[in-house]
Order: structure tokens, then C-alpha cells, then sequence
């Protein structure tokens, strides 16, 4: 992790960063945001899924998940969605697939759409993409980013394991049963752990700490979800708890989320087993956080496409229409889960805010109670709402105490 200077200086700048943020959160909740009272309140109670009001207005659409949504940034096109031609999927023989429940279901059957790629690779980086996503601020697009930077690191995602989250064939059974765990309280003292490891795929993000947690959280790990900043925040911040290094293992795979430069940058590195050659990272080496055996079949690259359908299908916060929509996206939890959701057969999410949250530390491995922190750029009240509504609708299994 570097010198103790260089980690008191660290921790100053991500406790700035941590002061800027509860400052907008709390601009949002007191100014922005009048009726979050109401809202909280609303969770406890059976909520519609409005897809589409007739006479849309600022509060009868705000905490609704609408098809399309009003904002320029995240309009979304039947023609952006048909791209890529490359096939990601294989065919599903479970019979009780997410798919085939969402399909059946009135509400969600109108807003999945499995037809969007999850996964972005070498052949997507085209003349027509860069020209459409060069519009699009990250993570929804490449708007100031180097055509060289994003080009090369895409060149690079050029293996048919890049293509999928994984190879059906290496499951067995017609079901692929995958486990999403975040990093709630809800999970200390759950004793979850053999329940999680008994699925196919288990998906960890951020600060995943197992040591020491195992009868609560489990061991297995198949897919470890972050962005760059995440994780080198995570490092940092959670140190104290024993992270101190992100998960590694011959089958262990790595999903970056692309939010920024240095995502594209440090994946490009990662791959090829080089120090990052600039930007905030300049002559990190990315084997200390991968392993020395990564290579490009290990890393998964989620799509600014799919990032984008699922922040204006599922979770189009009214943070958006706030002076601070740009710092807005889901969260990595959230991410992970949804990412799951499109493409494995069954899921279960563990660790994730229920209505109850508030009887549980932020984190399971935190030693004292901690309560969960709103930050301005995740909307954690519309994630609970959307969790719940897909548990009711037998989508997703959710923990819950």
C-alpha cells in the first residue's frame, strides 16, 4: 500500500472527497429533495411500477422507473440497442430463468431487455460506436476520452471469453444459480456462508472481506466487481478491517466498470502485465492487484450501453434532474446485481439494503456499529425499492432479516 505518508495523504483526499459528497447529499435531502420523508416512508408499503404516466410530471414520475426517461443524456434509440452483431449468449435450458419470470411478469416484462450486451469487446470499437458514444459522458459513453486510449484497451478484449460472463458448458445442471454479495450489515451474523457457496457463480465487489467472515459470507468468489477509483478507495478505507488486497485465483474473474479513463487505461495494463503509462495512476503495476498470471481472458469490460439501459429502465433516480446529475450512476452493488440478472438463471442477492437497514451497520465486518452513509451520487432508497419489487415479483431472491 505504500509509505504511511503516502497513506495519510490518501486518507485526507478521500476524506475531502467523503466531505464534498455528504455536503451535496445533504443539500439534496434538505433543498433538492422535500418529500424524502415520504419516500422513505412509500418503501413500507406495496409501490406499482409505473412504466409509462400518461401526464408526466416532476413528482408524480421522480421515484418511478420509467421506460425511457426525460433526460437528453439518457435517451435511448431501438438502433443503439441492436448493436453488436457478435452473439455474448448461450442458450438457457432452466426452465425457471430470470428470463422467462421476467417475461411473464406485466410490469418487469416491459422493462428487461435481454437483447442489450452487457459485455463490450474488441469488435464493437467501430467508426459508427465511437461517433454515437463519443456523446455520452462516462459510463454511459466516451465523451473526452482518447480514441487511441479506448481503442487500444478494447483491441486487447479480443477473446471469445471476453465476449461472455461465462461459459455455460463449465455449469452443471440446466440452471446457472449465481449469488450477488454486497457489503451490507444485514450479513453479520447471518450465517449465510454455506447458503452462498452453493451456487454456481458468487459475485463480490469493493471492499469483500472473507477472512474471518466465512460462516457469515461465505469463500467462493467467481467475479469480483469494481471500478478503479472504487477499489483503490476501498483499499484504503477498509484497511483497517483487513483488506488489504482484492481477491485472486487461477478462476476468479475481474468486471470493470468503465467510469472513467483510468478504468480503460488500467485494464490495458492489466492485460498486459505493464505499469499504467499515465493519467492519476501513472506506474501503479497492475499485478499487485490482479495477480501475475492475469491475462485477457480474466477481465470483463461491462458495455457504456448496458450501463446506460440500466440507469434509465431501473434506476433513473431524480437525482438526474438535480444540479448534481453528474455525479449520478448506480451503485457498484447494484451493478453487480443487475449484471447477474441479465445473465445468469437464478439470483440471489445478499448484503443489500432492505427497508430495515437501519438496524444494521453499514458493513458486515465493521466492529462497531456504523450507521449507512446517503452519498449524492447513489440513490440507495431507489435500489431498496427496486430489490424489493423484484423479490415480490420471484426475480430475485433477497436476503432479508
Amino acid at each position: 500500500m505504500g509509505s504511511p505518508h503516502w497513506k495519510r495523504l490518501c486518507l485526507l483526499l478521500l476524506a475531502g472527497l467523503t466531505s464534498s459528497l455528504l455536503l451535496y447529499g445533504h443539500y439534496y435531502a434538505t433543498v433538492e429533495s422535500p418529500t424524502s420523508q415520504k419516500i422513505l416512508a412509500s418503501l413500507l408499503q406495496p409501490e406499482p411500477l409505473v412504466l409509462a404516466p400518461p401526464e408526466p410530471s416532476h413528482q408524480a414520475s421522480s421515484r418511478r422507473w420509467a421506460l425511457g426517461g426525460s433526460s437528453k443524456p439518457f435517451k435511448l434509440s431501438t438502433a443503439e440497442l441492436k448493436e453488436p452483431k457478435p452473439s455474448r449468449k448461450q442458450p438457457s435450458t432452466c426452465l425457471h430463468s430470470v428470463m422467462s419470470r421476467a417475461k411473464a411478469d406485466p410490469k418487469f416484462g416491459e422493462i428487461f431487455r435481454f437483447d442489450t450486451p452487457v459485455l463490450m469487446w474488441d469488435q464493437h470499437f467501430t467508426p459508427e460506436t465511437w461517433d454515437r458514444l463519443k456523446t455520452r459522458h462516462v459510463p454511459y459513453g466516451w465523451q473526452g476520452l482518447s480514441h487511441t486510449v479506448v481503442g487500444s484497451t478494447l483491441q486487447l478484449l479480443n477473446t471469445s471469453a471476453n465476449r461472455r460472463l461465462f461459459d455455460r458448458d463449465g455449469v452443471p445442471g440446466g440452471c446457472v444459480r449465481c449469488a450477488v454479495v454486497g457489503n451490507g450489515g444485514i450479513l453479520n451474523g447471518s450465517r449465510q456462508g454455506t447458503a452462498i457457496d452453493a451456487h454456481d457463480l458468487v459475485f463480490r465487489l469493493n471492499g469483500a472481506i472473507i477472512k474471518g467472515f466465512e460462516e457469515d459470507v461465505g469463500t467462493k468468489i467467481s467475479f469480483y466487481g469494481f471500478t478503479v477509483n472504487t477499489m483503490k478507495n476501498s483499499l484504503i478505507a477498509y484497511e483497517e478491517y483487513g483488506f488489504t488486497q482484492i481477491p485472486q485465483g487461477k478462476d476468479l474473474r475481474y468486471i470493470f466498470i468503465p467510469s472513467d479513463a483510468r478504468d480503460y487505461i488500467m485494464l490495458k495494463s492489466a492485460i498486459q502485465d505493464s505499469p499504467v503509462p499515465e493519467g492519476s495512476d501513472k506506474g501503479d503495476e497492475p499485478h499487485k492487484y490482479f495477480g501475475p498470471e492475469a491475462s485477457a481472458e480474466k477481465f470483463k469490460l461491462l458495455h457504456p450501453d448496458f450501463l446506460q439501459y440500466l440507469t434509465t429502465r431501473f434506476l433513473r433516480s431524480e437525482l438526474l434532474d438535480t444540479r448534481y446529475g453528474s455525479l449520478y450512476m448506480p451503485s457498484t452493488g447494484a451493478l453487480m446485481l443487475l449484471t447477474a440478472l441479465h445473465t445468469c438463471d437464478q439470483v440471489s442477492a445478499y448484503g443489500f439494503i432492505t427497508t430495515n437497514y437501519e438496524q444494521f451497520s453499514d458493513h458486515y465486518y465493521e466492529v462497531e456499529k456504523k450507521p449507512l452513509v446517503f452519498y449524492a451520487n447513489h440513490d440507495m432508497m431507489l435500489e431498496a425499492a427496486l430489490w424489493r419489487s423484484l423479490h415480490r415479483a420471484g426475480i430475485i431472491t433477497l436476503y432479508q432479516r
